[in-house]
Formats: structure tokens, C-alpha cells, sequence
């Protein structure tokens, strides 16, 4: 029940200093002392450092941290000395540090809540042992007009999956405009939700790419129709849901990954260890 770790949520070397973190808001403290947010923060990001972003494994962004500050993750960092990434690395590390500890934990893609433009995001969710309590590590209690640490679920909850936003859009009552990276971006739209299905898909599995990692190529209107639909019934409860997706051909990646990048630099191919 995504209590055992993925390539990319092991903190390898680093597990003890997860370990340390008692409870949620110590967790919550650790991610926002330990990662800089590269497009909210960017006045703070120098410019030798942009490619931070693209650290991937929590493995990664704990060396890099304890490069800087060899010590315990509470301990304050200079914000311009944390590691640049984005809401992925905010979540997948809170992930990190639940399954360091025997809690399932999971990330999930989708969007956000402002209220006239709902941009991409991803936020993490831990099994309190009845059902899974969705919490977004970047935000403290009390900033916003909902409970950051257990957050409504469903359409039109402050936060929504893609899943659902790809199958609100469908039936026609979600438009799809309103949803992606920026209003009148190349980078939302219909596209950019079908896109964003295979990416919920893939951290569902365990394969929690980074947000400007290629996926969902060949990937038609019909295919995403059923991933979402395989999506909502394992958020339902539906285990045979949950292996389906598992087992499911179109979300099977090779050893390398394109990874495009969103400052505009040139795709890369990258080497992925064989998962």
C-alpha cells in the first residue's frame, strides 16, 4: 500500500535524517526548509544552480542538501541555499519521508485551486489507517480557506486530479481552458489534461517522473478515457483497478526518458535505472 519506497522516493544514504522527522508538520517543516521553489522563488535561484531542478531522486536532493548543511533537516537553511525544484519535490519528499517510516504515502497530479485558472500541481496523501488523507506540504495551516493537511477530495475540491479534471472535461463540465501551466499557454488545454492522466498514472505506480519528463506519447483520447477511468475506481477502492494499472503496457517506460525543460532549453535524453 506504497508504504515500501520507489526508485525515486529511496533516500539511499539519507534515511536516518527522515527518520528523525516526528509527526506531519515536522515533515512539512523539513520539505519547505529544504526545497526552493524555482518559478515562486525565483528571485532567490542563481543562475549556476537552475539545473537543481532536474534532480529526480530524493536521493539527489539530500546529498545536495547535506553537501551545503551536513545536519539535521529542521535546522534552518539560508533559502537561497535550498535545492531548486517544485511542487513535485515538495510532495514526493514528504512521500520519502512517511515511507521511511512505514506510512503509506503516495503523490498525486492534478491541479490547484485558484479560483480563476487552475494550474498544475501535485500534492501527497498518507493512509491514516481509515482512508487516505490528502495534505499539501507546501502550504501552513491556516493560509488557506480549507485544511491544507486533510483536503477535500472530488471534482471541484481545491484540489483535483487530473483524472478527474480529464473526465469532467469529457462529459462537459469542466473547460479545459482553465486548466494547465498558465492561462493561454501552449501548455494547457485538452492536451496538456490527457498528458497529465498518464503522469497521475505513472506516480500512481511508483514512477513519480518530473513534471517536464515526455510521457503519454501515442497516447489517444480513448486510452486516457479509460486510465482515468481505472484512476477513479482505484481512488474508489477498486484493488483490481489498482493492478490493472500496474500491469498496464501503456504506462511501461524504458531505461531513458526525454526530459524537456521548463526553461526552454533543448530536450535531453536521460538514463533512468531499469525499473
Amino acid at each position: 500500500m506504497s508504504n515500501l519506497h520507489s526508485a525515486f522516493s529511496d533516500p539511499g544514504l539519507y534515511g536516518a535524517l527522515l527518520r528523525e522527522l516526528s509527526g506531519m508538520e515536522e515533515i512539512c517543516t523539513a520539505v519547505n526548509n529544504l526545497v526552493l521553489h524555482y518559478r515562486a522563488e525565483d528571485h532567490l535561484l542563481r543562475e549556476d544552480r537552475r539545473d537543481e531542478i532536474n534532480s529526480r531522486w530524493i536521493a539527489t536532493i539530500l546529498e545536495l542538501d547535506q553537501t551545503r548543511h551536513p545536519r539535521p533537516l529542521l535546522d534552518p537553511r539560508p533559502p537561497g541555499d535550498r535545492v531548486a525544484g517544485c511542487c513535485r519535490d515538495h510532495a514526493l519528499l514528504a512521500v520519502a519521508a512517511l515511507r521511511e517510516q512505514g506510512i503509506p504515502a503516495r503523490t498525486r497530479v492534478g491541479f490547484n485551486f485558484a479560483p480563476d485558472f487552475r494550474g498544475d500541481h501535485v500534492v501527497a496523501e498518507w493512509w491514516n489507517g481509515t482512508r487516505w488523507q490528502r495534505f499539501d506540504p507546501e502550504l501552513q495551516p491556516g493560509t488557506r480557506p480549507f485544511d491544507v493537511r486533510d483536503m477535500e477530495t472530488g471534482e471541484g475540491a481545491p484540489f483535483e486530479t487530473a483524472a478527474e479534471v480529464w473526465t469532467g472535461y469529457r462529459a462537459g463540465r469542466l473547460d479545459a481552458a482553465l486548466y494547465g501551466v498558465a492561462p493561454g499557454s501552449e501548455l494547457s488545454g485538452p492536451g496538456f489534461i490527457r498528458m497529465y492522466v498518464i503522469m497521475e498514472a505513472l506516480h500512481r505506480i511508483g514512477h513519480e517522473a518530473l513534471l517536464w519528463d515526455e510521457v503519454g506519447a501515442g497516447i489517444t483520447d480513448a486510452d486516457a478515457d479509460e486510465i482515468a477511468r481505472l484512476l477513479l475506481a482505484a481512488d474508489a477502492g477498486d484493488l483490481a483497478a489498482d493492478e490493472r494499472l500496474e500491469r498496464d503496457p501503456r504506462l511501461r517506460y524504458g531505461p531513458t526518458v526525454t526530459q524537456h525543460s521548463p526553461y526552454g532549453n533543448p530536450p535531453v535524453t536521460i538514463e533512468l535505472w531499469q525499473l
